[in-house]
């Protein structure tokens, strides 16, 4: 299967990729599917399951509200999160739902939208399953989605797997393991990124690819920007305080004089603060790879752009291509999900393709740029997801801060070496999958284990 660096990085709105923007693209399919089938005409009720995690933290995810934003025809990537609550609201006051945009249907929000909470679909914890009728009592169209990690939806003809349909493009130096991606370097020469932007111009130009890259990044800076300057408390029940506009005025007063050695360390921070507040909010953000952990290569690139002397557009082009051929080899080998192997998959996948990224554009060879990804995950093993109340709040906000702080160092240790080292990122990836599978399910997106339950009982 071939991956773009535009699979890994995409645009939509918060909380989650799997459990928001995933429900939200399989909604609008559906619909589409309807269309394609030639019925959408002659629907008269649409009603939507989600099960598994998706029905556990759904309602603290925005699941619900993405389905019906889907249903509506409103897609992740060009939904204006300013304009939610009021399409939200005309659905639920007039009872009326404009399936895709086209076709008025009615839609009764408590019966037509169902939370299975106990219940799990076969293939991944993240299922959805979608019904049309017509007039008649039986069903005209039904179709089944799993939203299987950074906003990737595959549907029921998935044949027992949960890979993304295979793009059979063929592309320069096709990989799936850190092993054949060090190979290829080798033989060929070329650096990490370069070998990413060879097999990006099967679908795009160079200057597609560096102007895209370059798009993707402004957005990641408008939402750090849009962290910083929002003040107030998330949604949701948890009462959570936004706190990075306050650390960004105490970093401002204190000023470039500052002594403190430490203080960029503050600075990526309220950077990833910034935009994991955001994201909690429901504003735009990049997935990277995921929602949950949307905040992390954002806040090492903002990072290296205001801290590192000489950064400039190529480096963030070379930054964003690094960190999305070590993504290439978690999509491929494991999985970015949290319901299916925890938060390590999330949080942890961000912070090694943040510290491989970080290494290549302060002048690693290829073989660092494995090294420090490889102890980017390596100490993210066994990561949790344990959302209080379901919300991607407590403590995915500060996990994504935490985990900024450990990519720069993998990144610097990495670099302090020579790139051998005993544990090869295949090997940890593996042992990150193996360890997902292992994993209790109510610590992998069920907000039943771990600090979802022991925060509230206290």
């Amino acid at each position: 299967m071939a991956l773009s660096v535009f699979d890994l990085f995409s645009i939509g709105i918060g909380p989650s990729s799997s459990h928001t923007v995933g429900p939200m693209r399989a909604a609008v399919t559906f619909g589409e599917t309807l269309r394609d089938e030639g019925v959408l005409d002659q629907v008269r009720r649409v009603k939507g399951e989600l099960f598994g995690s998706l029905g556990a933290t759904g309602h603290g995810h925005g699941s619900n509200t993405a389905v019906l934003l889907g249903l509506s025809g409103e897609r992740p990537e060009v939904c204006d999160p300013r304009s939610v609550t009021g399409t939200l609201s005309r659905i639920r006051d007039s009872g009326r739902l404009p399936l895709l945009g086209e076709h008025e249907i009615a839609f009764d929000d408590a019966e037509d939208l169902v939370l299975h909470r106990r219940k799990t679909l076969p293939l991944h914890p993240n299922g959805m399953t979608f019904t049309a009728w017509g007039e008649g009592e039986e069903p005209i169209s039904s179709h089944t989605y799993y939203s299987v990690g950074g906003g990737f939806v595959v549907g029921e003809d998935a044949s027992g797997s949960t890979k993304v349909v295979a793009d059979t493009t063929p592309v320069a130096h096709p990989f799936t393991t850190g092993d054949q991606l060090l190979a290829i370097c080798e033989e060929t020469g070329l650096s990490i990124a370069q070998v990413m932007l060879e097999n990006e111009k099967s679908w795009r130009t160079e200057e597609e690819v560096r102007a895209e890259l370059l798009h993707i990044w402004s957005v990641m800076q408008e939402c750090i920007d849009n962290g910083v300057r929002s003040e107030g408390v998330l949604p949701g029940g948890l009462k959570v305080r936004r706190r990075a506009p306050e650390l960004y005025r105490r970093l401002r007063a204190e000023g470039a004089n500052n002594e403190d050695p430490l203080r960029g360390m503050d600075w990526l921070t309220l950077y990833a603060l910034a935009v994991n507040e955001e994201n909690a909010a429901g504003g735009r953000v990049v997935t990277a790879p995921t929602n949950g952990a949307a905040g992390i290569i954002p806040a090492v690139l903002r990072y290296y752009v205001d801290f590192v002397p000489g950064a400039d557009d190529d480096g963030i082009v070379r930054f964003l291509l690094t960190a999305a051929a070590i993504g290439v080899v978690y999509k491929e080998n494991a999985s970015i999900s949290g319901a299916e192997v925890g938060c390590q998959g999330e949080v942890g996948s961000a912070c090694s393709m943040a510290a491989g990224a970080m290494a290549a554009v302060l002048g690693g060879s290829a073989a660092q740029v494995e090294n420090a990804a490889e102890i980017g995950m390596e100490h993210n093993l066994g990561l949790t997801c344990d959302p209080v109340g379901g919300l991607v709040q407590i403590p995915c906000i500060e996990r994504n801060a935490v985990a900024s702080v450990k990519a720069i160092t993998a990144a610097r240790t990495a670099l302090r070496g020579d790139g051998s080292h005993i544990v090869s990122l295949d090997k940890v990836v593996k042992t990150m999958r193996d360890t997902g599978r292992d994993m209790k399910v109510k610590y992998k997106e069920t907000a039943r284990g771990g600090l979802a339950v022991n925060v509230i009982e206290c």
